[in-house]
């Protein structure tokens, strides 16, 4: 049964990869307190690394090209206003993640763990409201952008630099309105979404990317306007002249 309690353990086993540690009290009014992982969390974290297998191959994927800086969604902005401290930070010189076998590894267990660990609910039914409300899992449940700010947040605390993880808005395949998390690495763009288990490059996705992240400061957002569908017509041609 998922608690729905905060409590302020120190976490001290994640994924059996990092150290990650988290003291202090949080209530969803707490505007400038650090988020304090939920206890449930942990005994899902330890049995979820039991059942994973050991690796997998490492992917590959393209990086998308990047515009002008654009508007910030409102969402982001709600979010600063009430954990002030995730968002007053300095700008630092763009980074890529290099990706190794243990940094995809990583990346997958973080993806298919918050995906598998957050139970899915619409803004509406969460938090009564239309208004975009982004968080981290207080109560272990929430939509797309509850569990990509929770992959964002176990992945710096993972060691992964800020500067490669990056919140994106775009519309899925529905047109729908949809938020994932972008990570650059050295071997391009990789989507982390809570709609497929696997990661895949951006191109790879479907997704029309309106917006993202930039590199140097999380506070400001650049244009994307691209259909990420590259990698799907190359694969379709592909299967066409086979």
């Amino acid at each position: 049964m998922m608690l729905r309690r905060l409590v302020a353990p120190v976490l001290s086993t994640f994924l059996g990869l990092v150290s990650l540690a988290n003291a202090g009290s949080v209530g969803p009014q707490a505007a400038a307190a650090s988020f304090t992982y939920p206890a449930s969390f942990k005994s899902y974290a330890i049995a979820f690394k039991a059942a994973q297998p050991a690796s997998s191959p490492v992917g590959s994927a393209t990086a998308a090209t990047v515009g002008a800086s654009t508007s910030i969604p409102y969402g982001w902005m709600d979010f600063c206003g009430r954990r002030p401290e995730e968002c007053q930070v300095a700008a630092l010189p763009a980074v890529n993640l290099k990706l190794t076998p243990r940094t995809w590894s990583i990346l997958n267990q973080v993806n298919r763990e918050v995906n598998g660990y957050i139970v899915p609910e619409s803004n509406l039914d969460h938090w009564g409201t239309t208004m975009d409300h982004w968080d981290y899992p207080v109560d272990g449940k929430g939509d797309c952008k509850i569990y990509a700010l929770f992959k964002r947040k176990l992945l710096l605390d993972a060691g992964l630099p800020r500067q490669a993880l990056l919140m994106t808005v775009v519309y899925d395949l529905h047109g729908e309105g949809h938020a994932i998390l972008t990570v650059k690495t050295d071997r391009g763009d990789f989507i982390l979404d809570n709609l497929v288990d696997n990661i895949r490059s951006w191109d790879a996705t479907g997704y029309y990317f309106l917006k993202r992240q930039s590199q140097q400061n999380p506070n400001v957002w650049v244009s994307i306007n691209l259909r990420g569908d590259a990698a799907l017509k190359s694969a379709k041609q592909l299967h066409a002249n086979n």
